[in-house]
C-alpha cells in the first residue's frame, strides 16, 4: 500500500471510514437509545413526588454531601411533610433529621463513609459535615466507625427509630404516630 501524501485525503479517507462506521451502526440505533436511557434512568438520584401536603423521596441513593445540605435546606423550607421511603443512603440520611421529616415503616437506611467518587478515599471533614446532622444513638454510630466504613451499614426504620426516638415513623404511610 502506498503512503499517504496528501492530508486532504488522509482526512478524505478518515471522514468516510466513520461515516461507514455510522451507517453500520444505524440498524442498532434504537437499542443504543433504549440501553442510553436505561442507564439514565438507573443513575438517577431519587425519585421525589410532590403532591399535597407530602413530598415523598423515594429510593434515595444519596449523592454530593454538599447539594444534599442545599437539598435540606430547600425541603425545610417547603412547608410540607417529607416522606422517606424505601431506601436512603448515603447524604441522603442527612434528610431524616428535618423537622418536618418522617421515614417510612418499611424504609431502610444505608450508611457508610463518604468518599470521593468511584474510589475509596474518604475525604477530611465531610465526614463531620454529615455527623452534624445526626442525632442520639446514630450519631455515635456513625463516630462509632459507619463514617470510616467502605461498606454499607443498613439498618430499618424501626431500627433507626430504636437509635434516635427523636425520629417518626410516617403514620400517614400506616407507621405508628408517636
Amino acid at each position: 500500500m502506498a503512503a499517504i501524501t496528501q492530508p486532504w485525503l488522509s482526512l478524505r479517507i478518515g471522514l468516510l471510514q466513520i461515516t461507514g462506521m455510522i451507517t453500520s451502526l444505524r440498524p442498532a440505533l434504537p437499542l443504543i437509545a433504549a440501553l442510553c436511557a436505561a442507564l439514565f434512568v438507573a443513575s438517577a438520584q431519587a425519585e421525589i413526588r410532590e403532591h399535597g401536603k407530602y413530598i415523598d423521596i423515594i429510593n434515595d441513593k444519596g449523592g454530593n454531601v454538599m447539594e444534599m445540605a442545599q437539598r435540606r435546606s430547600k425541603l425545610a423550607r417547603s412547608g410540607k411533610q417529607v416522606r422517606i421511603r424505601g431506601y436512603c443512603r448515603s447524604a441522603c440520611t442527612m434528610l431524616i433529621t428535618l423537622p418536618n421529616a418522617c421515614i417510612g415503616p418499611k424504609a431502610r437506611i444505608g450508611f457508610h463513609a463518604p468518599r470521593i467518587p468511584n474510589t475509596t478515599i474518604i475525604p477530611p471533614i465531610v465526614d463531620q459535615i454529615m455527623g452534624n446532622y445526626y442525632r442520639n444513638g446514630i450519631r455515635a454510630k456513625w463516630y462509632g466507625g459507619w463514617n470510616r466504613s467502605i461498606d454499607m451499614n443498613v439498618i430499618s426504620a424501626r431500627e433507626y427509630v430504636r437509635l434516635d426516638p427523636q425520629t417518626r415513623i410516617c403514620s400517614s404511610l400506616g407507621g405508628k404516630k408517636k
